[in-house]
């Protein structure tokens, strides 16, 4: 697919629009009719995505759950996002995600996405009602620290949970046994 092609569409996009661009090397998301390019991950943050889904999975597992890396995540109707990180009870196998089978959504910001995560991506999450929320915010001059926040759902928002600066272990019992050591995240 070529941004010609996107170029070319008249009107706001529908989610059968979406689907008809099929697999794409572009991170395209759609919101509310309009579509959202962005470019790939820088490697600091696929580094920081693997590394998290490697100490989450495990735990993840044992409770029945799949932990996935960047998927279409269907929030509602004509919008798709594609998060960072999901945890998911939904099936091993699909075209996206749904919002009611996902636990957990998570976010790495980026120099480039940082306000997009927590002021748009965050409330999109909890009007879709997906119950936990990982930011995960590295330091964009080096790399070289990481804070964390984890976030349940209340009354149809976010509230703080559990906070972890560098240096320290971010620990939940809930939704499933978390214990994610900033240190573990960034480079040797």
């Amino acid at each position: 697919m070529s941004m010609g092609m996107l170029d070319d569409h008249e009107g706001p996009w529908t989610e059968a629009d979406w689907l008809a661009l099929g697999e794409t090397h572009m991170r395209i998301e759609l919101l509310d009719g309009s579509l959202l390019v962005t470019p790939s991950a820088s490697h600091p943050h696929q580094d920081i995505s693997a590394r998290l889904w490697a100490i989450l999975e495990p735990a993840a597992r044992a409770a029945r759950l799949r932990t996935r890396l960047a998927v279409n995540l269907r929030l509602g109707r004509d919008r798709f996002v594609i998060p960072d990180l999901i945890v998911t009870g939904g099936p091993r196998v699909a075209i996206f995600s749904e919002a009611p089978d996902v636990v957990l959504t998570c976010e790495i910001t980026s120099p480039g996405n940082a306000a997009l995560d927590r002021t748009l991506k965050m409330p999109l999450y909890a009007v879709a009602r997906i119950p936990w929320f990982l930011l995960v915010e590295p330091d964009f001059a080096d790399y070289e620290s990481v804070t964390l926040s984890l976030h349940r759902l209340k009354d149809g928002e976010y509230v703080e949970h559990a906070r972890a600066k560098q240096g320290e272990t971010l620990t939940s019992d809930v939704p499933f046994p978390i214990a994610i050591s900033t240190e573990e995240l960034l480079d040797f």
